[in-house]
């Protein structure tokens, strides 16, 4: 798939942060059960590559990607551990050209006009905004329409579904992240129905 076609996949790329790799696959499938089949594991714990190799194993309905990815390191291990797309905060000119040289579909991370500049100029129309509310947030979107009409945005950071329905009304927003679908506290106490739930709610925000 291309980053476009994952981004287009659902309106919220839930972001994952798992601490106990027992609980990676029933996520993952709560998540896909309740329709939201784009799944950003991020590089936040030791163990968030071996939990994208089970997702990948035991769920093959989701769409897994690797999330906080830093370096030309992280795009390697990410691709090893059979990440199907990867997502950075930010961008250095090593990690776009590591990201350009694998394959890897990816959104690097942006936050202001200069950083989408020397994306788009790296080759890439799809970037991730962030921390998406902090830098400015709806405004700052529309601000960045006006001159880089070709470039799709994932705004991520800051956002909840109170406030994803006006970022994704917004042309240039293909989806947003999300913590707000995998609650540690739900996660922590195995609450897969609920989390179903959150998931299933999702679809009405488009």
């Amino acid at each position: 798939m291309q980053i476009i076609d994952i981004m287009k996949a659902g309106p919220v790329m839930p972001v994952i942060v798992l601490s106990d790799i027992r609980h990676a696959v029933p996520l993952a499938q709560a998540l896909v059960d309740g329709g939201v089949r784009v799944l950003e594991v991020t590089m936040r714990t030791p163990i968030a590559l071996d939990c994208v190799r089970a997702i990948r194993k035991a769920v093959p309905d989701a769409i897994v990607g690797v999330g906080t990815v830093t370096s030309p390191d992280d795009v390697l291990a990410a691709i090893t551990a059979g990440a199907q797309f990867g997502v950075s905060p930010g961008a250095t000119p090593a990690l776009l050209d590591a990201i350009n040289k694998s394959g890897l579909p990816f959104l690097p991370g942006t936050m202001t006009p200069s950083e989408v500049l020397a994306a788009r100029d790296a080759g890439f129309r799809a970037l991730k905004l962030f921390p998406a509310a902090p830098a400015g947030g709806i405004p700052l979107l529309k601000a960045l329409a006006s001159v880089f009409s070709d470039v799709l945005f994932c705004p991520t950071g800051g956002i909840d579904a109170a406030s994803a329905h006006g970022y994704l009304a917004l042309p240039n927003v293909a989806c947003v992240g999300g913590s707000w679908l995998a609650p540690p506290a739900m996660v922590a106490a195995g609450d897969w129905a609920g989390i179903t739930e959150l998931a299933r709610a999702v679809s009405r925000l488009r």
